[in-house]
């Protein structure tokens, strides 16, 4: 595992969290934030883990892996979710976390 792959996913798990913070900002104020809930809290849950993976491979930690598979899910949720509506904010959430699901499956896959 290359340093340059790591950074590759650091940087689609940062990316991905700001896509997030920014959908779940934007979801707030939308009118009927009430159908939206989930999409909040996927969103809360996927900026976090995502912030955090990019820590653990920042720092090498021996658990990136587990971190990973576990920020691939919580993407994977969150991109289905935020397919489900039609705002701009919810689609750049939905491709990132897709994007950032699928370098951190690689990540994991090619370290364990």
């Amino acid at each position: 595992m290359t340093h340059h792959q790591h950074q590759a996913c650091i940087d689609a798990c940062i990316q991905c969290a700001r896509a997030c913070e920014h959908c779940r900002s934007a979801c707030l104020e939308e009118r009927e934030v009430d159908t939206r809930k989930e999409c909040i809290r996927l969103d809360h849950d996927c900026a976090e883990i995502c912030w955090t993976a990019a820590a653990f491979m920042s720092r090498g930690s021996r658990f990136m892996e587990e971190i990973c598979l576990v920020c691939a899910e919580v993407c994977e949720a969150c991109a289905a979710e935020c397919e489900k509506f039609q705002d701009d904010h919810c689609q750049q959430c939905a491709k990132m976390c897709g994007r950032c699901a699928d370098k951190c499956r690689r990540m994991a896959g090619a370290t364990v």
